[in-house]
């Protein structure tokens, strides 16, 4: 178990151009004034991502088959059903344009040769390895990604010499409010990403097989840990470049000019390390969410979550062929994304729910059920989505 790295898998999956460019708006936009709602993503991640785990290395499966064993009635079945396929099948095929149109992005910066080409090569490498079924492979490729991609930013802060004393009195002065709630919730969204869950059940069901399950669950949460900080890190930094950038500057961030960001600190190199992280976002995520929405699907369709089978190798080409369709026919996949969004959004506190009632009573967790401090910390974190969803309603009907 030592050298299994579903954790990383995890970081890479919610690091995607979703990411860099939310974290670069709420730098420009409000400075680091909104790191608490970082800290607070971050916390829940590995909150839940923890209770994933365990149920993984406990049960030997996946989140969808075990919530789908646990819905008794036919009907609240099929909703369940339903209510998985659009969100994480569809949703995940939303997601994937605007993956390879990111990852696409950064390559042009490199080589010009259009969107489509590239968007349409990206899928066609996504395929190869996921088709390969080599868990070894996907995983290695990833973790890469993930490590090129850190120290691009990195880099990037380094030179920039930020002020830190200005951070530091920005983020003991938190804030929520109307202008920010949107802001506040895309940051969670981004970061607490739903098909996560499912994801990283099935990746350490597989890993864990034939593993002492204390020895297994312990080295898990503790990668899970280290590696869900590290992408929370990379992203503080995406933020703090462009605080340093548009913070109350005469300039402001949009979408044509938010790879401008790193011109001040690195001139005419700017672009290039930019592209190259948004580059290594899209590649990632655009592995990850069809290799997600293959394990919810068919693990709540009761089929094959074997990565060679038929159903699983179905739900995942299905997810990239339509991403890479509308990113290489030139569609803006906002309206896409946007849909994607909004039944993540409802979807977390749903799945969350689910999934603590996964881990209070099924009994092929023995042992490793939560305790009542898991369900504290679970309680707080649906508590605070569904109130920050609520006060975004109140703020839009007021």
């Amino acid at each position: 178990m030592a050298k299994d790295k579903s954790g990383f898998i995890i970081a890479a999956a919610f690091i995607g151009p979703g990411t860099v460019t939310t974290a670069s708006l709420a730098g420009a936009n409000f400075g680091f004034h909104l790191v608490w709602a970082l800290l607070f993503s971050i916390f829940a991640t590995i909150v839940l991502q923890d209770m994933a785990a365990r149920l993984g290395v406990a049960s030997g499966q996946g989140l969808a088959n075990a919530m789908r064993s646990m819905t008794g009635k036919p009907w609240l079945k099929n909703v369940f059903i339903l209510l998985i396929i659009s969100a994480i099948g569809i949703g995940n095929a939303a997601y994937e344009s605007g993956n390879l149109t990111g990852a696409a992005i950064g390559l042009d910066s490199f080589i010009s040769i259009g969107i489509g080409p590239w968007a349409s090569i990206l899928g066609a490498l996504a395929i190869a390895l996921l088709w390969s079924g080599s868990y070894k492979w996907i995983e290695t490729v990833l973790v890469y990604l993930v490590f090129i991609m850190a120290g691009v930013f990195f880099v990037t802060l380094l030179v920039a010499k930020p002020d830190i004393a200005a951070m530091f009195a920005q983020l003991t002065s938190p804030i929520l409010s109307i202008d920010t709630i949107t802001t506040v919730l895309a940051l969670i969204g981004t970061t607490i990403v739903p098909y996560n869950l499912f994801l990283h059940a099935s990746l350490v069901a597989n890993a864990s097989k034939g593993q002492d399950k204390h020895h297994a669950v312990q080295a898990c949460r503790n990668q899970s840990a280290k590696a869900i900080s590290m992408g929370g890190l990379i992203t503080l930094i995406i933020m703090a470049t462009a605080m340093m950038a548009f913070f109350n500057q005469a300039a402001t961030i949009n979408a044509s000019n938010m790879g401008e960001q790193l011109k001040p600190v690195l001139g005419e190199q700017a672009q290039w390390f930019f592209a190259l992280g948004l580059f290594a976002a899209g590649l990632t995520s655009a592995i990850t969410a069809p290799l997600a929405a293959a394990y919810a699907v068919t693990g709540s369709l009761g089929l094959s979550d074997n990565m060679q089978s038929k159903p699983f190798k179905t739900v995942w080409l299905a997810i990239i062929l339509v991403g890479v369709s509308v990113a290489a026919l030139g569609f803006k996949p906002l309206p896409a994304i946007l849909f994607a969004q909004a039944t993540n959004a409802l979807l977390l506190p749903i799945i969350a729910i689910f999934l603590m009632v996964v881990m209070n009573k099924s009994s092929a967790l023995g042992e490793f059920k939560n305790t009542w401090k898991s369900n504290i910390a679970g309680a707080i974190v649906v508590a605070t989505v569904v109130g920050l969803g609520g006060y975004k309603l109140f703020g839009l009907v007021s």
